[in-house]
């Protein structure tokens, strides 16, 4: 990583911010000389909103016209734009916006619309119980009499308790209320108002000099009204669909936009000038150097990085290792101190992520799949590298099923015996682990040994670098004694061990348990603390490594787990007698089973293997906390340029 400073003159800044944003191969830092910096508050808050219109009105036009992407656009693939297309296309930004706006406007009538549908609905359900009534619902009486209209609990018997010189009409009736009309002499009108309130009623609150059956009617005209308009509204925006790539190119522009702002309120200006400092890749100094010296008046100077700089981090690997990097960031970058871990753990992820999974046929059905995705489709270079990270995992899953005799279980021998009348045997390379079990659990914690010794050995090559030699020895050769030494010691409580083993493994746990009690605590300037510092080196040793070590019987239970599954989908398969159902049913029940088997096996090796290199390999060495280059470029969802650096 290099730094950057470059100067040039203000009437360029914002043509090489937009160089520097599609070529993105440069980290932007905040300047700190003192120059005069530029406010876009204003200016990023008016491209956000107009962003945010497109990308709504966007999703309005998907919800209303589904787009039928092809599986390459599935896989995230960009439309590639030239530079000059992206020009003109932003000169038709004002007539996009005109569109994104009546989309969002159209949505909103909708959704508002839907909302008067809606108390329609309750309105004419409230006033379906008074549809007997032929008066209107504001009806207050006449000159010598005075209306009450509402409801009352449905056990009160009101005509009963009202006054004599009143009508009482019953218009609906429930188990839970009463809906009335009472018509009172203007002299018991009080007396009849204190009954009804005390007895609960409630008036009717409606002020519609109308009946009830003629409101109705008008509702649903109303309603049917709303449902023709919406229907409208919802053709005129689907037939809007044709605008969908440009309302995309909108949203893509209108980010690059603001995040271009962004990045020139990070610069330094001074009358005629303005200064850019960042970081750089060293692999990009000098063609990006030679771009802008042929471009623009400009000075660029390229240094190395002093050790108070905050230095980002970005991981480069070989073809091999590479796909894995994701698995390092998503734990932590590695700090100045640090070795980047992504080399050390990809061969052993590949590993156990086969051996976890360990069915052949699964790990072929990987490797075609990845395959065919990655030759087909055109991929950025973060999908490319997963699809790659599946893509051996699927070899390392073939050899390992292979090995193990499972394909799609044991459907060979299924096969065999129910449409052959064939006893097939073991078709395995090595061994079935169904069979022995042991025996897989004893190379798992072997090969989980393995792992931690290769952590042990990076923490003593890191302590050896820096000059740490005779630290590099003493915390590194007494665990490996003590551990080389203990195992064929624990092996032979479930296998038998040949006696030189032992007795060769009892020596050299002996030395290992003495060296780490006799060093362990040398930092410690009292006998007895150096003593007792040793000792609890000694319990955290022995503790910490069984707790690691036993860890990887997770190869083992993952492993197993695969394959039974896999051979209770094929015994399912073949339950029935008669061989046409039970083809009919292998065939259904085999897709339908694999299939499912092979997801919830595939997220489980993901998980476990990752929690293998997180817990197990980057405790022995790896610290972490670096900070992840982030260039600034041209963070688009649907367009990329059609050039290169």
């Amino acid at each position: 990583m290099k730094k950057i400073e470059l100067i040039a003159l203000l009437t360029d800044s914002k043509k090489i911010i937009e160089l520097l944003q599609r070529r993105g191969v440069v980290e932007i830092s905040r300047n700190n000389d003192g120059l005069n910096g530029m406010n876009v508050t204003a200016v990023v808050g008016e491209f956000e909103k107009f962003r945010n219109i497109s990308a709504q009105a966007l999703q309005i036009l998907n919800r209303y016209s589904p787009e039928k992407k092809s599986l390459t656009e599935i896989f995230g693939s960009k439309s590639e734009i030239e530079v000059d297309n992206f020009g003109k296309g932003a000169m038709q930004l004002e007539k996009i916006m005109t569109v994104a706006n009546e989309i969002v406007k159209n949505s909103q009538e909708i959704e508002e619309s839907g909302k008067k549908i809606s108390q329609l609905d309750l309105k004419c359900d409230i006033l379906n119980q008074w549809e007997n009534l032929d008066i209107p619902l504001n009806f207050k009486g006449t000159a010598t009499t005075t209306a009450f209209i509402g409801s009352v609990p449905s056990a009160v018997e009101v005509s009963e308790i009202l006054p004599e010189n009143t009508h009482t009409e019953i218009i609906f009736w429930s188990k839970e209320i009463t809906d009335i009309f009472v018509l009172s002499h203007k002299e018991s009108a009080e007396e009849t108002a204190d009954i009804l309130r005390k007895i609960g009623f409630i008036p009717l609150s409606e002020t519609e000099n109308n009946t009830p059956s003629e409101i109705i009617k008008s509702c649903m005209d109303e309603r049917k009204f709303l449902i023709n308009r919406i229907t409208e509204l919802e053709k005129h925006i689907a037939g809007l669909s044709e605008k969908r790539k440009s309302l995309e190119f909108a949203v893509d522009y209108l980010s690059m936009r603001k995040d271009k702002y962004n990045a020139l309120s990070l610069l330094g200006f001074t009358e005629n000038t303005f200064v850019l400092n960042g970081y750089i890749p060293e692999k990009y100094v000098d063609k990006l150097k030679k771009e802008l010296e042929n471009k623009f008046t400009v000075y660029v100077d390229f240094s190395e990085p002093s050790e108070d700089d905050d230095v980002p981090v970005l991981l480069e690997n070989g073809n091999f290792s590479a796909p894995v990097e994701s698995i390092t960031k998503m734990y932590a970058m590695p700090s100045e101190t640090d070795v980047d871990p992504t080399p050390i753990m990809s061969f052993f992820y590949y590993l156990f992520f086969g051996m976890m999974l360990s069915d052949a046929g699964y790990g072929l059905v990987m490797l075609i799949a990845t395959t065919i995705i990655l030759k087909k489709f055109r991929l950025d270079s973060t999908m490319k590298k997963t699809m790659t990270m599946f893509r051996n995992c699927g070899i390392s899953t073939i050899i390992w099923g292979a090995l193990f005799g499972s394909w799609f279980g044991d459907i060979v021998q299924v096969i065999g015996r129910e449409y052959f009348n064939r006893e097939i045997g073991s078709i395995a390379l090595w061994f079935q682990p169904l069979d022995d079990p042991i025996k897989l659990l004893l190379y798992s914690f072997g090969l989980g040994i393995l792992h931690l010794f290769l952590g042990v050995g990076v923490s003593f090559k890191m302590s050896w670098d820096s000059g740490r030699k005779l630290d590099a020895f003493l915390d590194t050769v007494p665990v490996y004694l003590t551990i080389i030494g203990v195992a064929p010691l624990a092996s032979s409580i479930l296998v038998s061990v040949p006696a030189i083993l032992k007795t060769t493994g009892t020596y050299l746990m002996i030395a290992g348990v003495v060296l780490i009690i006799l060093t362990s605590g040398r930092s410690s300037k009292s006998v007895f603390g150096k003593f007792f510092g040793g000792l609890y080196a000694l319990y955290n040793t022995a503790t910490g490594w069984l707790s690691d070590i036993l860890s990887y019987s997770r190869l083992l239970a993952l492993g197993l787990a695969t394959g039974s599954i896999a051979g209770v989908i094929n015994l399912i398969g073949t339950m029935p007698e008669n061989m046409i159902v039970k083809t009919i049913l292998l065939v259904v029940v085999f897709i339908i089973g694999h299939t499912a088997n092979l997801a919830i096996n595939l997220l489980g090796a993901y998980v476990h293997t990752d929690r293998l290199q997180f817990v197990e390999l980057f405790s022995k060495f790896y610290t972490g906390g670096g900070r992840e280059f982030r260039p600034f470029t041209a963070d688009t969802k649907y367009i990329t340029f059609r050039e290169d650096i």
